[in-house]
Order: C-alpha cells, then structure tokens, then sequence
C-alpha cells in the first residue's frame, strides 16, 4: 500500500478551463513532430508482472489534494508547465498538475485527435512526461532493475495499444528504452520496430544522467538497433535537464531562453561521437531546438576541415563532417522567423515542424497561423517539404490522399 504522500507544496487556486477553440482552418498539411502525451492514471494497469503491479507507477492524490504518481514509494509529479494549452494564463505556473485541470487531450487518445483537429495537426509525434522521465529514462535509473525494464515495455505497450493503434493515420509511434543495459535496450527497440513503432527518444546528453557520454562504446547496441531497424532516434532538449547556470540564475527564464546552445551543444556532441560516420543509416532528430543555430554548426565544421586543423579526428574520409550533419541529422522548428533565411545551408530536406502541444512554447491551436506567418513566403515546394514530405518519408507515415498546400 501506498502511504499518505505530502509534498508540503501548497496546492494554488485554479481557474476553470477555457472553452474549446474555434476549429482552424487548414491551410498546410502538418506533420507535428514533436508533441507531448501525459500518461493516463491507468497507463500501467495489467501490464505489469503480478508480482510488481503494486510496486509499479500509479496516481495517488497527495494530503494536499494533488495528484501525483508513485512509484515504489517514490513519487513523482507532473508540472503544470507541461500541460498549458487550454488552461488561463495565470495557471501557467510550475506545480505538480491534476488530471482535471488539464485538457483531456493531454491524455486521452480521443480527445488528443479532437485537438489535433481543432490545430489543423494531421499526424504527430508525442513524447512521454511525468512518470517517465522527459527523456523516458526514469525507468532506467531506479534501483530495481526488473521493475525498471518491466515498466519500460509496459509504457510502450500502453503506446501502442491505446495511444497509436486507435488511430494509426494519425499518431506516429515513439516508444521508449531501458538504457541502464543497452543490449536490454536495443532488444527493445527491436521488439517495438518489429510491431511498427518508428521512433525511440533518449537523453541528448546522457553523461547529465549519471550514464555513460554518447564518445562510449556502451551506446554501440543501441545505436545498431536504431540503425539496423531504421528506428530514428530523437533527442528532445531538456531531456537531461537544465544547463547549468550560476548561483542566483532564474532557472526557468534562462534555461528556456538557451533551448538552442543545449540543441547545438548536443548535436556536436552526438556528431564526433563518430556514431553518425559509422552508421551512415542512422537518424537523428533534435527535437525543440530550433534551427538557428544549424547553418552556424555548418560553416564551423567546414571551417575545422579547411583552415585551422581543429578536425583532424573526423574518422570519415569520404563524407565531411557537414555533409554528415544534413545527412544524418533533422531539425525540428517551432517558430523561427528571422532563420528560416538559413535553409539551403542547412538543407530544406532536413528541416521538419513541431506544435509542441500543450508545452509552454507551443502554437496549438494557431499552429497553422504560425506555419503561415514563418513559411507562407516559402516556394510551395518547400513549404509542403518543411510541414510534411520530410516527416512522412523520415518516420515512413502516410500522408493523406490530398496534402495542402
């Protein structure tokens, strides 16, 4: 049983939710390539062994009056942050979250698709919250290593049993992995690629995690599995967490405002990892960092190799370090208005578009205002690349008889 859990966090008045927005009309076909689920209260029920049900994660309403999840005493609370859309503003606020302050479409697979609706979203790519960690890898951490890989692969077969199989058109699967043992790991992967499943997401920098830096031959099973199955593999930033800042900083403020150094910090990271070189079939995508930064990477990686002999350690002679950023690597944009200048540097092919439903930076429901405020100049061949060509042939989704534009 689970004991009565204070968090001695005082729960703040809320406001009702807002009514539903007016339906937008679409004007693109988007493919959202990075949205966000929360898990329902039942996500774990019966997909656990008997003899860990009770151990395993489960919601429980705290003394004062909040919900959060439990796992093995430990417990572990959604931040009313992640969950902004459809609420006022003045709930905007960093605090554990109930499931009916809420939009139901944070949640339920139904109600998801009626938001996705209403945004004008075709299809989308969600990536976990609370309880699994942001990067998925809370499971991987705990002590318990049977509970751990036990809650991995039931998380993921809650994802494909209620989330993406309702309504494949529509959900682009991403699952999770045990990264604590990546041959654990890379079977996982391979047990959900075998049943359709397109993505996988781990921390972007998972030396932040305690793990292993992504230059460890550790990471080779998981790296082969994703390659091997064409499993893309997408770095969400945030995942590892803040980046460190100074005494005194204001955390959220700063930490939001570095969302690209952590995105470009990060893909250098994983690109002189040499895993890119040594898997020329792997797909990476940084997802929520923009692509401001991406041009700049570009014109550094060429400066290494022509002039300052900085990058004499690339081990690929035939393919350079910036031929191997647009072949191997995507970008996922919110809203970059004063970069989108910056796409044939980047590669128009390489660029995909995310809502970010219902995060704090996210559009919904005026991501097709946006799409058009940022793109709607563009060519149209370019256009209909950046909202859903590149997604649909990255993830391998259908796309619908008619595309817009």
């Amino acid at each position: 049983m689970v004991d009565v859990i204070k968090l001695g966090i005082k729960r703040p008045a809320t406001q009702p939710l807002l009514p539903d927005p007016d339906p937008r009309t679409p004007k693109y076909t988007l493919i959202s390539v990075d949205d966000h689920l929360m898990e329902p209260p039942e996500t774990f029920e019966g997909r656990l062994p008997a003899r860990l049900q009770e151990r395993g994660p489960k919601v429980v309403e705290t003394e004062e009056g909040h919900e959060v999840w439990v796992m093995d005493g430990q417990p572990y609370f959604q931040v009313g942050f992640m969950c902004v859309a459809g609420r006022p503003k003045e709930d905007h606020r960093v605090e554990p979250a109930r499931f009916d302050e809420v939009r139901p479409g944070c949640y339920r697979i139904h109600d998801r698709i009626k938001d996705m609706d209403i945004g004008g979203i075709h299809a989308s790519v969600n990536f976990p919250s609370g309880v699994t960690g942001f990067g998925g890898t809370l499971f991987s951490l705990i002590d318990d290593r049977e509970l751990g890989i036990a809650c991995t692969r039931a998380w993921n077969d809650w994802l494909f049993e209620e989330w993406y199989s309702p309504y494949p058109d529509r959900i682009v699967p991403l699952g999770i992995t045990y990264v604590t043992d990546p041959a654990v790991g890379a079977e996982e992967i391979r047990r959900n690629a075998a049943r359709g499943f397109k993505a996988v997401t781990i921390p972007e920098q998972p030396h932040r995690q305690g793990l292993p830096p992504v230059f460890d031959a550790y990471w080779e099973p998981i790296i082969r599995a994703c390659a091997e199955t064409e499993t893309v593999l997408n770095l969400h930033v945030g995942s590892s967490g803040f980046p460190q800042m100074p005494a005194g900083a204001p955390m959220l403020e700063l930490g939001g405002t570095l969302f690209a150094q952590v995105a470009m910090t990060s893909c250098s990271e994983w690109l002189w990892s040499g895993w890119p070189a040594r898997f020329p079939d792997l797909k990476i995508a940084m997802s929520e960092g923009g692509i401001g930064w991406v041009a700049m990477l570009a014109d550094r990686l060429d400066n290494l190799m022509a002039r300052s002999g900085y990058g004499q350690g690339w081990p690929d002679k035939d393919c350079s370090p910036s031929d191997c950023l647009r072949r191997n690597f995507w970008f996922c944009m919110i809203d970059d208005p004063s970069t989108i200048s910056t796409r044939y540097a980047i590669g128009v092919e390489n660029i995909l578009f995310e809502s970010d439903y219902p995060h704090g930076d996210g559009t919904w429901p005026d991501t097709q205002t946006v799409i058009d405020n940022v793109l709607g100049d563009l060519p149209v061949e370019e256009i209909r690349m950046i909202t859903h060509e590149n997604a649909a042939a990255l993830y391998g989704h259908p796309l619908p008889e008619v595309c817009l534009p």
